[in-house]
């Protein structure tokens, strides 16, 4: 292997195989298969609701592709009992008075078809807790409900979609020392018991009252519907009324209207079926590129979350991840890597609802705090639970050398998040550097969160999510029917599979597995 000239003495003692960089950056560069990857995940396969129909045609396709590339222990692993499959097919509300208008709304996912077009008379209603519920008892048969209230527009005052310029990514090297988090959680931990226990309430109660449907305001203007789940999931639990998320600008003529006391007459028409009648296991799809010699036991792990919500076509979020990562894998095998340890690629399921499948992943295979007993503390998500005991570490957790995710949209790597991981740091700035010019430069300390490299990092193993350009993720995309292909760059998707290619291959091939930083107990 060659050692590159870097700055700083740590980084410069990090070796790089700048033949094998060069023999990937061009079959990432000239003979790139990502986007075919990328159109066949989002334009033919669509949403992956996890445990829906098209969930099971992505993790039969993506089985298929693996096995066609020549990677070994292809296969599907199961985690328990993640609750019924669902999908929808069609979705319409009309205004017939005061006047006749289509209005753009889309369901919301787990919730109920209408079982064919409903008509009813539209109602506010304010329901922020479960003594709300009783100030509507025996009103609402027949209605078809709006919860909210109507959302003054705010004009953007900056463009939809950014890149890191030198100045962001310059705020990205600081890091601030963490504040006392005491009382937060326990302030997480209120909000969210009470938001589960009203939305189970509110659930029933509108069933019990005769509600035809619910109607919520999207969370984002210019007519984009930003939606995620309703309803339950869980088979034996109320599943509600038929809900749906409005454009905003559609949902706040409806409630001027009734603020004016004027009646508002609405149909609405839902095609959605659960398709299981039993609570069912997800399931994740993995493969590898076996080890050789005495590390082959070793492993070095990339992924992304191959689920989406229902109602774009999972582009961004997170099909783009999920082909960079399927790429770098082509690409590995395609230049003849021989890594010294194992490459396992997973593609997770149910990350939407909490990182379920990676979680469940890491729990058998590497490590998992003891489930708790109280069952207020097991329906609280892992993040929230207070510690029930020490780490139990199962046979692979010393075998294990790092994990790498995509999971921030479809923006080029501009670098990577050293997870307050000082150890790691001039290893990354060595590996990144034959990619300067391609736009990725920057090792951050800071931690980011909130996707499956934390299943990871949460029980004290390197899990490293990288550093990417916004673009419009956060402001049209992000869990909106917007996230499709065209909001998605190419040339992105290239630069960020070299890199991880690269970055794996590394991990696979240095001395020693990569440094762990102290691990904090729950």
């Amino acid at each position: 292997m060659v050692c590159m000239g870097i700055s700083g003495v740590a980084a410069a003692q990090e070796p790089v195989d700048l033949d094998m960089v060069n023999r990937i950056r061009q079959e990432a560069f000239h003979r790139s298969q990502v986007l075919e990857t990328f159109s066949h995940l989002t334009e033919t396969i669509g949403p992956r609701l996890t445990n829906s129909p098209q969930m099971a045609r992505a993790n039969a396709w993506t089985r298929d592709k693996f096995s066609e590339w020549g990677l070994a222990n292809v296969h599907d692993e199961a985690f328990d009992d993640f609750g019924r499959g669902w999908e929808f097919s069609n979705a319409s509300v009309e205004m017939l008075s005061p006047r006749t208008l289509p209005l753009h709304a889309l369901p919301k996912a787990w919730t109920p078809g209408t079982n064919g077009p409903v008509e009813g008379e539209a109602m506010l209603v304010t329901i922020k807790t479960l003594a709300d519920l009783d100030k509507y008892k025996g009103k609402l048969a027949g209605k078809i409900v709006l919860l909210n209230e109507a959302r003054e527009y705010k004009r953007g005052a900056e463009p939809d979609s950014n890149r890191h310029d030198d100045a962001g990514l310059a705020e990205l090297q600081a890091f601030a020392v963490p504040k006392d988090k005491t009382k937060e959680r326990a302030k997480r931990i209120k909000e969210f018991s009470e938001r589960q226990a009203l939305a189970k309430a509110t659930n029933e109660f509108f069933v019990a009252e005769g509600v035809l449907a619910a109607l919520s305001i999207s969370g984002w203007d210019n007519g984009i519907i930003r939606v995620g789940g309703g309803g339950s999931r869980k088979a034996g639990e109320s599943v509600g009324v038929p809900e749906l998320a409005m454009a905003a600008e559609h949902y706040n003529p409806l409630v001027r209207a009734l603020e004016r006391t004027q009646p508002v007459k609405l149909r609405v028409n839902v095609q959605a079926r659960f398709t299981d009648e039993t609570n069912q296991p997800g399931h994740n799809t993995l493969a590898e590129i076996p080890g050789r010699g005495g590390k082959a036991g070793e492993i070095v792990m990339l992924g992304a979350h191959m689920d989406s919500w229902h109602t774009g076509t999972g582009a961004a979020d997170n099909a783009a991840g999920v082909a960079v990562m399927m790429e770098a894998m082509r690409i590995l095998k395609a230049v003849g890597a021989r890594p010294n340890r194992t490459i396992r690629v997973a593609l997770w399921s149910g990350e939407e609802q909490g990182l379920i499948g990676s979680q469940a992943y890491v729990a058998q295979h590497f490590a998992a705090y003891p489930e708790p007993t109280d069952p207020a503390q097991k329906a609280l998500p892992a993040s929230l639970r207070e510690s029930t005991g020490a780490l139990q570490k199962k046979r692979d957790y010393d075998r294990f050398s790092a994990y790498f995710n995509m999971d921030n949209g479809s923006g080029r790597f501009r670098g990577i998040y050293a997870q307050e991981n000082l150890a790691v740091m001039p290893i990354f700035k060595a590996w990144l550097e034959p990619f300067h010019d391609v736009g990725a430069t920057t090792v951050a300390t800071r931690n980011t969160g909130s996707t499956d490299h934390v299943s990871f990092d949460r029980v004290g193993l390197p899990g490293f999510q990288f550093i990417q350009d916004r673009l419009d993720y956060f402001s049209n995309v992000h869990h909106s029917d917007l996230d499709t292909w065209d909001h998605v760059e190419p040339e992105d998707l290239k630069q960020a599979a070299a890199i991880v290619a690269s970055f794996v291959y590394h991990a696979a091939m240095r001395e020693e597995r990569l440094p762990r930083k102290p691990l904090l107990e729950n």
